[in-house]
């Protein structure tokens, strides 16, 4: 996470905001699951006015990596302050243009309710891309990890050394054939330097 300097105004700001803002409502059914939700839209229509009577903004970035997206939330204050989230990678499962329209709208979902601790009901975006951190790693996926183990590998590290630690960071003991795709992301995070546990 990254921050301005000083964040007390922004930090007071929120505080505000968290104890005014009401939940989004639910005004969209998902047929597929027999549930209703609140889309984006009903979130940022919600949370706007009383962003705004606080001094508050917040701007979203999107990029890809590969098969996955990546959002980032900034929230910003009118004293200048401003907080950064982490970037939230979520794998588009599918890489179709529905596929990726449904990862961008969940991680931009979940990154702003995140950012600014309000509460987002599930809805079929939200399930379709955890449908796509359940399923398999792909082949490209695993090949690219045993790639990246085999160049860090030396004979002080030998690559069943540097496997096990790998599994140790992410938590897991089931081989990488077994491996989710949101596993495998990590995964590559991790060795590629963008994800190390400290």
């Amino acid at each position: 996470m990254n921050r301005s300097e000083s964040i007390a105004n922004i930090a007071a700001a929120l505080c505000q905001f968290q104890a005014e803002c009401p939940a989004p409502k639910k005004t969209a059914t998902n047929p597929h699951f027999q549930s209703k939700y609140s889309p984006l839209e009903e979130i940022v229509t919600t949370i706007k006015p009383y962003l705004a009577k606080h001094g508050l903004s917040f701007f979203q970035s999107t990029t890809t990596e590969g098969d996955y997206i990546c959002v980032t939330t900034l929230l910003l204050h009118t004293s200048g302050e401003y907080i950064e989230s982490d970037p939230l990678k979520l794998p588009m499962g599918k890489v179709t243009a529905q596929g990726a329209g449904s990862a961008v709208t969940y991680a931009r979902r979940y990154s702003l309710c995140a950012a600014l601790g309000i509460a987002a009901e599930d809805d079929d975006d939200a399930n379709a891309a955890e449908a796509g951190m359940s399923q398999k790693a792909s082949e490209k996926q695993l090949n690219y990890i045993d790639s990246l183990l085999n160049k860090k590998a030396s004979d002080k590290y030998p690559k069943q050394a540097l496997y096990e630690r790998l599994k140790e960071q992410m938590g897991v003991t089931h081989d990488m054939e077994e491996w989710t795709i949101d596993e495998a992301s990590r995964a590559i995070s991790i060795l590629t330097g963008k994800g190390q546990q400290k």
